[in-house]
């Protein structure tokens, strides 16, 4: 790239603007590639083990790991510790019900405890879920209840490269053929994951959620929205789809919420919180049903494994997540590192989606064959090189044999790194494009059944 000249190019070139201001900072350790080293040695090159404090810009996920606003901070201190009733929890629960109209109401610690409740008090052995894409917690909690998780993805999302506007939705035309041919009870409910995760944070339009809706209270199955990333989503839609551009971002989160029989959230991503889940559901012989089964394993109905504190928090949270300017700077940030990356002829999934962005390890490491991993070869070079810690999407999260394209995920924790933070993030990838050809794929030593990706250990091939 030629070098910039113009003070406005240069300022521009800094990326959006924040709508916040610092007021605390914390501390970030430098760390020597040696040093890098010995700890992936030490952790099995699996990055999940690597300790956060030897990371510079930590990139594994969205999940919890963002900074809450002054407004939540002091609602922490309204929080009423009460075991059964508490105060907070009335606050928690109207605030759920305002924002995406579903009447029960229940408290999880987190998005893959609401997702275990709801599943293990609905599956037998041998039914089937269907989804746009399952994420991997959803799919485990599904095959745990000895129950098929199918995969029924938009034909536009096979194109990585696309610039189609809705690479998230669900194939309709598939989802109403395999609610056709199933046998009474066989199909349990659709999972709608929005925005599309494991996709690559791709956006489902307002019309594929209706559409798919529909079709479920045909065929008398439940429509269960995984709403964790539905405020990034809703941007999107008012953004992309036709009809939707005057509408409000908290409109178009109402309306998604109107599509579902049951909503489940990881209220670590736009909760805005570092802890926390939501249940909500129309269903109230299920809703006591669950309550009753959570008593055993999450808490109280009123708390469900959360403090009242972290509750008021989430009250705080899923108002300030519909705020269109914060919106605007959280998805123009990974706009900004998508371009970044663009440039450097970095390939990713196209257009770059809510959360982060997701590089495409098969087509940037072509030399490594899928049988020695290149998403997680990429995440540990990218460690090594830079001290940025990724996630592998692919074959070892998902298996080999899945047909999940070899993704390395870059997940942007909200309100939390500079543009700057994100440039190094491009300044590392830009040296690791001029020696490719040296990283060397992997092999897994150790793995557990379940959710392999958290704990396997690897070596270098």
């Amino acid at each position: 790239m030629p070098p910039m000249t113009d003070p406005l190019e240069r300022i521009a070139a800094l990326g959006p603007v924040e709508p916040y201001r610092v007021k605390m900072v914390e501390p970030i350790k430098q760390t020597s590639p040696d040093e890098r080293e010995r700890l992936l040695v030490e952790a099995g090159y699996n990055l999940f083990r690597i300790p956060a404090e030897a990371v510079l810009v930590d990139l594994l996920t969205d999940s919890g790991t963002g900074a809450m606003s002054h407004y939540q901070w002091s609602a922490l201190m309204q929080g009423d510790e009460s075991y059964a009733g508490a105060r907070s929890f009335f606050r928690f629960r109207d605030t759920v019900r305002e924002v995406f109209g579903l009447p029960e109401v229940i408290p999880t610690h987190q998005g893959r405890a609401a997702e275990h409740l709801l599943f293990a008090e609905l599956l037998k052995p041998g039914q089937r879920v269907l989804s746009n894409t399952f994420f991997d917690t959803t799919r485990a909690n599904v095959e745990v209840a000895g129950a098929f998780a199918d995969d029924l993805p938009a034909v536009e999302a096979r194109d990585l490269g696309s610039q189609a506007p809705f690479k998230g939705d669900v194939d309709l035309l598939r989802l109403e053929a395999a609610l056709k041919d199933a046998s009474a009870g066989e199909i349990v409910g659709v999972v709608m994951t929005v925005t599309n995760n494991a996709g690559g944070g791709q956006p489902v339009s307002l019309a594929n959620l209706r559409a798919a809706s529909a079709l479920c209270r045909r065929y008398g199955v439940l429509l269960i929205l995984d709403a964790s990333r539905i405020a990034e989503n809703a941007f999107f839609i008012k953004e992309r789809e036709e009809g939707c551009a005057d509408r409000s971002v908290a409109e178009i989160v109402r309306a998604m919420g109107e599509c579902a029989d049951v909503l489940t959230m990881s209220a670590k991503k736009d909760g805005l919180v570092n802890i926390g889940g939501v249940l909500a559901l129309r269903d109230t012989d299920l809703a006591e049903r669950i309550r009753r089964r959570m008593v055993v394993t999450e808490g109280f109905p009123t708390y469900g494994g959360l403090a009242g504190r972290d509750m008021e928090a989430i009250a705080v949270g899923l108002k300030e997540v519909l705020d269109e300017q914060y919106l605007a700077h959280r998805i123009g940030q990974t706009r900004f590192l998508a371009g970044l990356l663009r440039d450097l002829g970095v390939p990713i999934i196209e257009p770059p989606g809510g959360h982060g962005v997701f590089v495409n390890a098969r087509v940037f490491l072509p030399h490594i064959p899928v049988e020695q991993f290149p998403g997680q070869a990429l995440a540990i070079t990218l460690y090594s090189e830079g001290g940025i810690r990724g996630c592998e999407i692919g074959s070892v999260m998902f298996g080999l044999g899945s047909g999940h394209p070899e993704l390395v995920r870059l997940a942007i924790p909200r309100r939390t790194y500079s543009n700057a933070q994100l440039g190094w993030v491009a300044t590392t990838f830009a040296a690791l494009r001029d020696k490719k050809s040296s990283i060397r794929g992997v092999r897994i030593v150790e793995e557990p059944p379940v959710l392999r990706h958290f704990t396997a250990r690897f070596e270098l091939v």
